[in-house]
């Protein structure tokens, strides 16, 4: 077939194909009426030279498109390569392809860990050995987990700067490429000498932070965290150095990771239950 055909890795190819089509060996085989053993040889590069037709149903069937032409004279879309291609099980055996693969260091990262989550045990008491790598078969969870990465990856923030706030109010927006609100923070500034009178221009200024709040969907994604770091690098271009907040649950850890600490000389949270 000539010495550019030779270069071609038609099993990578289809690998990636069937992974951005999140399609399994059973599923192509399905689609494109190419038995499935066939399949599974050419992506392993058994398959010595596989028969041009059948190539041509399994890159259709994938959604992909096969088009044969002079060097230099068609430019394709390249084809994002599976990324753990190059990973193997115990037995030498590649890991499916339309799946999300990652390594195994902990119980938790392995759902087929359901014990880790009641169990704080030693490595040597583990009631099973840990895989090298794992996967996630469940679609709905494969997809959330996909569609949890995406949003990690596009989320913004900025600054939100409106005639209806104060000068003093400041509000930070989280949202996606398409306009989606996934988290917002608001915090209003202070000064302490106004308690004393001190109406001076050079009096001290400081920030009380009102809330953060991030979407139910979109948690533990870093949101909170980016969104409470704006705050702080705005703080820091307008000279203000001190930032107060009252937090509970959740709330705390996040505040701490991001570099707040305890002050026991502040109020202390109340409560109030209305009497029937």
């Amino acid at each position: 077939m000539g010495e550019a055909a030779d270069a071609i890795d038609v099993g990578r190819s289809l690998r990636a194909l069937r992974r951005k089509a999140d399609l399994s060996q059973r599923e192509l085989a399905e689609r494109s009426g190419v038995p499935q053993a066939t399949l599974a040889r050419i992506e392993s590069g058994r398959a010595g030279d596989p028969r041009f037709r059948t190539v041509e149903r399994l890159v259709r069937a994938a959604g992909g498109e096969l088009i044969i032409g002079l060097p230099r004279q068609v430019e394709l879309a390249p084809v994002s390569a599976v990324p753990h291609d190059d990973l193997r099980d115990e037995a030498g055996r590649r890991y499916p392809a339309h799946l999300d693969v990652w390594e195994v260091r902990k119980p938790r990262d392995w759902p087929g860990a359901w014990w880790a989550d009641w169990y704080n045990l030693p490595p040597e008491r583990y009631p099973l050995p840990l895989p090298l790598a794992t996967y996630q078969l469940n679609r709905c969870y494969r997809d959330d987990r996909r569609r949890r990465e995406q949003v990690r990856r596009t989320f913004r923030v900025r600054r939100v700067t409106d005639e209806q706030f104060a000068p003093t109010c400041w509000r930070f927006v989280a949202e996606l490429p398409d306009g989606e609100l996934v988290g917002e923070l608001r915090a209003h500034e202070r000064n302490p000498r106004l308690c004393y009178g001190d109406y001076g221009d050079g009096a001290e200024r400081e920030m009380v932070l009102d809330g953060v709040l991030v979407a139910l969907a979109h948690r533990r994604l870093g949101v909170g965290r980016r969104l409470v770091e704006a705050l702080v690098d705005d703080m820091r271009t307008w000279g203000i150095r001190s930032a107060y907040a009252i937090a509970d649950g959740g709330g705390v850890d996040l505040l701490l990771a991001c570099g707040f600490r305890f002050e026991a000389s502040r109020p202390a949270a109340l409560r109030l239950d209305r009497v029937p």
